[in-house]
């Protein structure tokens, strides 16, 4: 709604007529990206399952409150994750945050760009700065998680809440 506002305010200010004026979608009202077809854990995880892997990384929304990230720790491959159960670490020069796997299962590939690069989670947080892609045990846990609409809603809810 503010970003509503503000783009209103400023679409005036500039002498933007109606037809000019950008339409700001649900899914568009926060600055952070979130993506379709994905799922979302309210620890602001993402899931992208297909076929017999699931591959696991940070929210745009998370990566944006975190700031620069410059470290990232993950776990081996061929080890286990469970779910709300924290797997890694990332730091940013403004805070260390646990990275919590919002499903279970083994640990079958780990982005190991992140070692020398870790920045890719602040430039591509959906593609090249995934963490861990993970054979999952029990798949129905996706259900559990939200949907793109969802998630848009409880990242919203939680800035206002701060």
């Amino acid at each position: 709604m503010a970003l509503r506002m503000w783009a209103s305010s400023t679409a005036n200010a500039l002498r933007l007529s109606s037809a000019t004026r950008p339409h700001f979608s649900p899914l568009s009202r926060c600055f952070s990206s979130v993506l379709d077809g994905l799922k979302y854990a309210n620890s602001h995880e993402w899931v992208k399952h297909e076929g017999s892997v699931a591959t696991i990384g940070i929210t745009d929304h998370a990566q944006d409150h975190l700031g620069e990230v410059v470290f990232v720790d993950l776990p081996e491959t061929g080890g286990s994750v469970t779910k709300a159960t924290g797997f890694g670490a990332v730091e940013s020069v403004k805070a260390t945050s646990d990275v919590n796997s919002p499903i279970s299962g083994e640990i079958v590939e780990v982005n190991s760009k992140l070692s020398e690069t870790p920045g890719l989670i602040n430039s591509s947080p959906y593609e090249d700065g995934w963490m861990i892609k993970v054979k999952p045990s029990n798949p129905s846990e996706l259900d559990s998680l939200m949907g793109a609409k969802e998630y848009t809603k409880f990242c919203e809810e939680e800035d206002a809440a701060h």
